[in-house]
């Protein structure tokens, strides 16, 4: 394994993937590069070797990752990374002209650091603060509203030695001590997150929320956080909770009234099934199951009427060619004591009166 980075980076390195179920342990991957940075100030083909390895994937995998997100530097980086707004709503407000200064007092371009490798400078996208533009960011902490010479005053300020404070959020931080935190370590410094206050516009809904007397019901910001270890035995707790209540068993289940020919039933053009008083369309294509027979087709229909024309029926109403018509009706005149001219056989002369 690598020997690039030291004890304290392999001991928060276990521990972030600690966090994870073992079976997912490369979810671990996004904070472990932001730990490979926080010690190198960028990820170096030593840091993506490095979290290939505690997590079992090959390099490939790690820098696909590694050059998806833009926060992930490829290159050494200063210790602040100043990035300006210039998409379309702060360019309209000046983003651009702000960093059209910058550029041109610390000599660098887009993704270019300074010679004392003290400040990165570049382009941003979008920081996600349309309503304090033209905004930038100072290892991404926000400095609002900025114009031309604001802006020029924070960077002279952080050349200088100094570290300006941001218009909202905690207290300005190296890029490599940001790493540490986006990893998933909490900040160190005195009062460091205690610095600093909101904006304006956050402050704008809360005091619309006071005003007109809406809160979460029952929010305690108190409440602490549970681990994963908490939110287990909890849920233990809430199963065997429901274990227990549940009925003994050879318990009598509540009757359930089956439903009654008059009871309503719901149907669906996938379920329901017409019966003898429900006209069903004949939409085409589609199919009604039914109990009885499938009906001829048209054409044999067709042929059936043409015989039945063909052969009127006799007084049984059944076709006189139809063959088991005249079995049927030879039958009934034998049980009858006829012929099947409906005369007495027993009338040798066969003047027998027609039954």
């Amino acid at each position: 394994m690598s020997t690039t980075f030291t004890e304290e980076t392999r001991l928060r390195a276990r521990e972030i993937i600690a966090r994870y179920p073992a079976d997912r342990s490369r979810s671990a991957l996004l904070p472990l590069l932001h730990l490979v940075q926080s010690e190198e100030g960028y990820v170096s083909p030593a840091g993506v070797e490095f979290c290939a390895e505690v997590l079992g994937l090959n390099k490939a995998q790690v820098g696909a990752v590694a050059t998806f997100y833009t926060m992930y530097k490829r290159k050494p980086t200063g210790d602040y990374l100043v990035s300006v707004c210039t998409n379309t709503m702060c360019d309209v407000l000046g983003g651009q002209a702000v960093y059209d200064a910058l550029a041109e007092h610390l000599g660098v371009g887009h993704e270019e650091t300074t010679a004392d490798g003290k400040i990165t400078l570049e382009h941003a996208e979008c920081l996600a603060a349309c309503d304090y533009g033209p905004v930038m960011t100072v290892n991404y902490d926000f400095f609002d509203n900025v114009e031309p010479q604001g802006a020029l005053g924070v960077v002279q300020e952080l050349q200088a030695g100094g570290r300006p404070m941001p218009t909202r959020g905690a207290r300005l931080c190296t890029l490599k001590e940001m790493a540490v935190q986006l990893a998933g370590f909490a900040d160190e410094r005195d009062g460091a997150v205690a610095d600093g206050g909101p904006g304006e516009p956050s402050l704008r809904g809360l005091r619309l929320a006071e005003q007109h007397g809406i809160s979460v019901p029952g929010y305690d910001p108190k409440t602490p956080i549970r681990s994963k270890a908490e939110a287990d035995r909890a849920a233990a707790e809430a199963k065997a909770k429901a274990e227990a209540e549940k009925p003994a068993s050879g318990s009598t289940a509540p009757d359930v009234k089956a439903p009654d020919d008059k009871s309503p039933q719901v149907r669906t053009a996938e379920t329901r099934q017409p019966d003898a008083r429900t006209p069903v369309a004949d939409a085409p294509g589609t199919k009604v199951p039914t109990d009885g027979p499938a009906p001829a087709p048209r054409d044999a229909r067709a042929a059936e009427a043409a015989g039945a024309a063909a052969n009127p029926p006799a007084g049984d109403g059944k076709p006189a060619g139809d063959a088991a018509g005249a079995q049927e009706r030879n039958l009934k005149d034998a049980e009858a004591g006829t012929d099947a001219d409906g005369v007495d056989p027993a009338d040798a002369n066969g003047t027998g009166v027609r039954k």
